[in-house]
């Protein structure tokens, strides 16, 4: 396995997956706000978070 570094350099596999992996990431979040369920900055979204919020209360304790 050591004989894959002598023919790699470890700083520039190191920057290069970090690199991919950030854009990996950026790409996932951005594919995400394009859906409708998932957009949290787009102006309907409080509206739905309001309607899970519209649950029946809870029973008061007789503690």
């Amino acid at each position: 396995m050591y004989r894959i570094w002598l023919i790699f350099d470890p700083r520039r596999i190191m920057i290069a997956t970090a690199a991919f992996l950030f854009t990996l990431a950026l790409l996932i979040h951005f594919i995400l706000l394009s859906t409708e369920r998932f957009n949290w900055l787009e102006e309907d979204a409080p509206a739905a978070a309001t309607a899970s919020a519209e649950v029946a209360p809870l029973p008061e304790s007789k503690a």
